[in-house]
This record gives C-alpha cells, structure tokens and sequence, in this order.
C-alpha cells in the first residue's frame, strides 16, 4: 500500500507542477491569432489584407519569444488591421511546405498575394516590426 501511495502521491506533484508551469505562461490573447486555414489565408489575399503568416510550434522557446514581441507589436493601433495566422509546425506539415518555411519560428509577411519580406530565428523587436512594416 505504501508503494501505491507514493506512486500516487508523486504522479500528484508531476500534475500540480505541469499545472503550474501552463498557469506560468498564460495563453495569447485571442484577437492576436487566427488559426490558419488555406481558405481563410486565400480570402485575407484577395481582399489585400496586410497578412503575417507564423509558423509557431508550442515547444520552441524562440517561437515563445516571438509571440511576447507579436502581442506587443499587434496590441498598437496602427497594426489593428493586421492579420496573423498560426500556422503548427507540428500538425500543418503540408503548409509548413507550401511556405517554404524552414523552420519553426518563421515569421512570413504578405500585403495581398505579395510576399513582403521573411524572419527566421529572430526576435528583436525591432526587425519583427520592420517585417510587419514592409506590409503597408
């Protein structure tokens, strides 16, 4: 019985602390992303929409610290007609390619159907805010 307990007692501790860890780091504000579709990607294109395609994967510290940059940067008044799509490393393999992204932490900016400019890797405020910019 003593073993069962500790098993128990343990497997507890692992939750509460998994718990926390997800309690640590709250989750993006909801109006910061669209979850991406092809189809809703290709309506924001042929309406012109200023378009900032991020290839986010949940595990990525760099992609941790490009959405800390991205909530800022999207919360100021001139980028609310911004449009960010969250494209999952993990599960949208297909349009992980399609992008030609190389890997998770992409940051890939269209005005329409015209591909403005592409980060990889980099979360300087700054050059994050130079490619939104290259959208207008």
């Amino acid at each position: 019985m003593t073993r069962r307990f500790a098993l128990a007692a343990a497997l507890a501790l692992m939750t509460a602390g998994l718990a926390a860890v997800s309690l640590a780091r709250p989750a993006p504000a909801a109006s910061t992303y669209v979850p991406f579709t092809r189809a809703a990607f290709e309506r924001a294109q042929a309406e012109d929409r200023r378009i900032l395609v991020d290839v986010y994967a949940a595990w990525c510290s760099t992609c941790q610290a490009q959405e800390t940059v991205l909530e800022r940067l999207t919360a100021r008044a001139d980028n609310a007609d911004l449009i960010v799509f969250r494209v999952d490393f993990d599960t949208q393999t297909e349009e992980v390619r399609r992008f030609r992204a190389p890997r998770q932490s992409t940051l890939i900016a269209y005005r329409g159907t015209r591909m403005t400019g592409i980060l990889v890797a980099d979360t300087r405020a700054s050059e994050i805010a130079a490619l939104i910019d290259t959208t207008r």
